[in-house]
């Protein structure tokens, strides 16, 4: 019992590590949404167009190759190109930081549908730590200059808020998934189904669909690769962990998303975004505290 203990924490371990570094790729999308001069929701459609052929290639190498597409697969992909759109142009819209921040308010939603639904244990410090890690991303959010970049802040914050929703719906799919299938089929088929409807997105809105400059095509390269090793990892580390914990280990993103907007894009990041990252990461560390016990009664 004591070794099947062991080889569970050390899994445990390594899935969270795993998370932690996808989580931190991940956080390089808004930065290279903001550099591809193409539509917000084109821009979605040519992530998932190179990211499929890598897809299709680490799907052929998993039991059973890339399968079939099933009903909670084509969930998974409807949710998240609508997660891509929204939040894509909550980018175009608001500040890097506020965008990704707000897009990342999930665990509320995901801690709540997973206690009330699927009946996951919630532990109390695992509830700590989802107060800190909100209530640190909302203080990075409230500290927010009054002079923050966007050509539309407001609008851009709400659709930005509405990503949460199609996030939280994407990730307890995606997690329902793995318990049958491997993390590259997921990938493949949730991208495979998003890609299409991302580009009828963009056709309706009148965006423009091809990026203009070898700058916005390498952008849209780099998201494909992102979204494979970033996204990828996330997918990986919930067939391995609650989604609730998953939802909130990933809130280190908009911290290295805020960073990186400030650096690149001069957005400010003065000392109440600081406190706030400082908190949204303490809680990050609590959620990892929160994971080491298996969640088992008693």
């Amino acid at each position: 019992m004591t070794d099947v203990a062991e080889a569970g924490a050390a899994e445990r371990r390594t899935a969270l590590i795993v998370l932690l570094a996808g989580a931190c790729i991940i956080g390089l999308a808004p930065i290279l949404v903001r550099l591809a001069d193409s539509g917000p929701a084109a821009v979605g459609f040519w992530r998932m167009a190179f990211a499929l052929p890598l897809l299709f290639l680490l799907a052929q190498r998993e039991s059973g190759g890339v399968g079939r597409a099933g009903p909670v697969l084509l969930l998974a992909g409807g949710a998240f190109a609508l997660d891509l759109a929204f939040w894509h142009y909550g980018i175009a819209l608001t500040s890097v930081a506020k965008a990704t921040i707000l897009s990342n308010l999930t665990p509320v939603i995901v801690t709540g549908v997973a206690w009330l639904v699927f009946r996951e244990r919630i532990r109390p410090l695992f509830l700590a730590a989802v107060v800190l890690a909100v209530g640190g991303a909302c203080i990075m959010t409230l500290a927010r200059d009054p002079g923050l970049p966007g050509a539309n802040p407001a609008l851009g914050d709400a659709y930005s808020a509405m990503t949460a929703v199609w996030y939280a719906l994407y990730f307890l799919a995606v997690q329902r998934a793995r318990q049958t299938r491997g993390a590259a089929q997921v990938m493949f088929w949730s991208s495979l189904t998003a890609a299409p409807l991302l580009a009828a997105a963009s056709g309706l809105l009148g965006e423009r669909f091809t990026p203009e400059t070898p700058g916005g095509w390498a952008a849209c390269i780099g998201l494909g690769v992102m979204h494979v090793t970033g996204q990828g990892a996330i997918a990986w580390a919930l067939g391995r962990l609650p989604a609730s914990v998953t939802s909130v280990v990933v809130l280190v993103q908009p911290v290295v998303a805020a960073i990186l907007g400030w650096v690149l894009f001069g957005e400010i990041f003065g000392p109440g975004q600081m406190l706030g990252g400082a908190i949204a990461l303490a809680g990050v560390i609590l959620a990892q505290r929160a994971a080491r016990p298996a969640d088992q009664p008693g």
